[in-house]
């Protein structure tokens, strides 16, 4: 995990301001020479920020009221890491992943306590974007982590808060991921590496420009077998983008292509921890296929007006098996009078889902009153429609847990869901004073939700809901002294309940993950409020600081009730009240000499502000009826109260480095103990060290050493209560005698890869 390119909060190199002004569609910054070639510390007078999600309207990031993180498309790719979440956990200060999935590619991102998760119920809390095109899915909001090459990623923005300008999901910030073009990343790159669980992955970008026309191309093959039985993954990624531009006006045509297969393992009992590497049930595979075009375009009207815009296509295709226990064993047959024999299913669910929409804005910098100002004026309009289907087949347990399928599959749901989500915004940033800038926004937003049976036999799922609301902010920032900045904020966010909410709020009809469609009572939006204030700056040439304290409170937030049974993830979705998220963040990086330090901290206090009755059978605490009291203090599962992360990198010769990072987590809540009074207590918290070692023998060639969990910890990073049905003769079923447990799901053991990356002119 190389840390010379580490943002905690924000590195400041001449390159990664380079790259964060091309992001941000602002003529790259005059350059002294390569960083690499010059050691000598420079200092950039100013690193611009997005504050709309299209490029175009980037501020300095002095004037940005909140603690926005930036990283470069070389932070990702120096550190090897396989996709994006890896890379968050590693570099982001705020950021915890988990991985209730057991997939390397679908991990859940956590910041702040709210989630941009890839599957399916996960109450999403993020707002993420690519190129200025919303991609959390219409159908669900999830975000698909494994459908983003790498080696496309010119910047990655990480923008706290309730910023209403991000749209619908922005309750607790907002991801923009910006893409490469020709014109600055010319040439060509091939990246080649392999090593533990059978992981082997090819890389090549290719770009180049005449002036006129450029283009760009980043590709990406990776086969993996896994670090547990049966979660091996199949990646393959395709990224172009061709664009042209005139005196006054460029154009970009993008392409996103994918072909993913990844195998999961699911969270497994505390009582199969001898052997972290088995499956609970098997399989549980997900394909993912994508096809995304965006044409996206900036035209100069004058010295003081741009416009930019952008229209796109998208279409998502997944296919999802899941194995499962049979919740209904042993359950007598009202029209039979005998008990359910049979142990297990399985669950067959098809979405096919397209998209298409655009945002158009108009960005007015000038003056008012005097004082510099720029506007922004702008809409969007997002739709999509998704037919969902799901399939359902009685089976058998093998030995080893996998299912055998007794019968065909039968359908059980046929359904279409449709999402229009429209918003207007506004935002204005105002030098007032000297020193000081106030800026100002707000968006209107309207979601519409219609969900249509097309089986004719489940009219309970007909429904259409719609949600408006204008979400406003307000911010002000001021520099007391030459690089330094005190900054103090309130905005507001909304989220509408997406169709798989919708679709499954019944108490009386629990439903599984991935979704079973059952009823479609309504539910409210969330309405999110946060309050901010921090500082940051630098010391010197080579040192910078920030530190912010925050507060966000939501209204009518949704959680995923458990129904209990040994199904651990059947139950039901319902507004439960306020909640609140609040905390401390701390970062710092300095270079002394060949030795560059970076450290983050990160205090989360997220509680439930409202009491409810939640039914959590396998929680020890659960009244005869498996229902458990949640009050107001109670803290929220999965989100660890305090995280510390580590870096140091040392040249100790002219063509060597080193790099070592840890993390440090505390302890959480598994789901299911909304109480916090389950016997079997938290998920234990957990430190984990990485190194990596690059030689670089020439200015095109880099062969490097990567080693993750160099001290082979066993931990887990997620934990939910359950009943576990493998109590017999070597974990065999025994559906009548299941236990209680935690289940929990674990962070890979210790592996170690070596590569090769090469550069060359084209």
């Amino acid at each position: 995990m190389s840390n010379k390119h580490s943002a905690f909060p924000l590195k400041h190199t001449v390159h990664a301001i380079s790259l964060a002004c091309v992001a941000m569609g602002i003529p790259k910054l005059a350059q002294a020479a390569d960083a690499s070639t010059d050691t000598t510390p420079v200092l950039p007078p100013i690193q611009v920020v997005g504050t709309t999600p299209l490029p175009g309207s980037g501020v300095p990031v002095d004037k940005v009221p909140g603690n926005v993180q930036v990283f470069s498309g070389n932070d990702v790719t120096d550190q090897g890491k396989s996709n994006i979440a890896d890379f968050l956990e590693q570099d982001a200060n705020g950021v915890n992943i988990s991985q209730a999935q057991g997939n390397p590619y679908q991990a859940d991102i956590s910041f702040r306590g709210f989630t941009a998760s890839p599957v399916l119920g996960t109450p999403q809390g993020l707002s993420v974007f690519m190129d200025g095109v919303r991609i959390n899915e219409p159908f669900g909001d999830i975000v698909n982590w494994d459908l983003i090459p790498p080696g496309a990623i010119s910047s990655i923005q990480l923008m706290p808060g309730s910023n209403p300008v991000f749209g619908l999901n922005t309750l607790g910030g907002a991801l923009a991921i910006n893409t490469k073009d020709g014109v600055h990343n010319p040439g060509g790159q091939i990246d080649v590496s392999g090593g533990s669980f059978g992981r082997k992955t090819a890389q090549l970008q290719l770009g180049g420009s005449n002036g006129t026309v450029d283009y760009f191309v980043a590709a990406n093959a990776s086969n993996d077998d896994g670090w547990a039985a049966h979660n091996a993954s199949r990646v393959r990624q395709f990224f172009g983008k061709l664009g042209w531009s005139g005196e006054t006006t460029s154009l970009h045509l993008i392409t996103n292509l994918a072909d993913n297969t990844l195998n999961g393992t699911q969270t497994i009992p505390l009582s199969f921890s001898n052997d972290i590497r088995q499956a609970y049930t098997w399989p549980d595979t997900n394909i993912n296929r994508l096809s995304f075009f965006n044409l996206e375009g900036s035209h100069f009207i004058n010295d003081t007006l741009t416009l930019d815009g952008n229209v796109y296509y998208r279409k998502y295709h997944n296919e999802n098996v899941s194995s499962n226990v049979n919740n209904d064993f042993g359950e007598i047959d009202p029209d039979t009078g005998l008990p359910n024999t049979i142990p297990a299913n399985n669950t067959r669910s098809l979405i096919d889902q397209e998209g298409y929409g655009g945002t158009l804005q108009l960005t007015a910098k000038g003056h008012l009153a005097g004082q510099p100002n720029q506007l922004v004026l702008g809409g969007s309009a997002d739709i999509g429609r998704a037919p969902f289907s799901q399939f359902s087949q009685d089976a058998t347990f093998t030995d080893d847990r996998g299912t055998i399928p007794l019968d065909d599959y039968t359908q059980v749901t046929d359904a279409l869901t449709r999402n229009r989500y429209e918003g207007l915004f506004v935002s204005d940033s105002f030098d007032f004073a000297p020193r000081w800038t106030l800026t100002a926004s707000g968006r209107f937003n309207y979601a519409k939700i219609d969900i249509d049976d097309l089986s004719g036999s489940q009219p309970l799922l007909n429904g259409s809901h719609s949600y408006s609301r204008f979400n406003p902010a307000i911010g002000i920032n001021f520099s007391p002294v030459e690089k330094s900045t005190l900054y103090a904020t309130y905005s507001e966010g909304m989220r509408a309940p997406t169709a798989i909410e919708l679709a499954c709020a019944d108490p009386d009809s629990p439903c599984s993950l991935p979704n079973d469609f059952l009823a479609d009572p309504d539910l409210k939006m969330i309405v999110s409020h946060t309050y901010e204030t921090g500082a940051r700056g630098h010391y010197g040439s080579n040192t910078t600081w920030s530190i912010a304290l925050y507060r966000t409170d939501l209204d009518n937030d949704i959680g995923f009730v458990s129904s209990g049974g040994t199904a651990i993830n059947s139950g039901y979705f319902q507004n439960i009240g306020k909640t609140r998220r609040q905390g401390l963040e701390l970062a710092g990086s300095t270079t002394v000499g060949p030795f560059s330090f970076n450290a983050a901290y990160s205090y989360i206090d997220a509680t439930y502000l409202s009491s409810f009755t939640e039914n959590s059978p396998s929680n020890s605490s659960a009244d005869a009826n498996g229902a458990i009291q949640v009050n107001s203090g109670n803290h929220i599962p999965g989100i660890p109260r305090q995280t510390l992360k580590l870096g140091v990198d040392y040249h100790f010769a002219t063509q060597w480095e080193v790099a070592a990072s840890g993390i440090l987590r505390s302890d959480v809540f598994a789901r299911g103990d909304e109480n916090n009074q389950d016997i079997h207590g938290t998920v234990p918290g957990y430190a984990v060290l990485n190194l990596d070692m690059h030689y670089r023998p020439t200015r095109s060639l880099d062969v490097y050493l990567l080693v993750d969990n160099v001290f082979n910890r066993q931990y887990a990073n997620f934990g939910v209560l359950g009943a576990n049905a493998f109590t017999g003769p070597g974990n065999g079923f025994d559906g009548a005698n299941s236990v209680n447990e935690q289940f929990r799901g674990y962070g890979a053991p210790r592996g170690v890869w070596v590569g090769m990356n090469y550069n060359f002119a084209l």
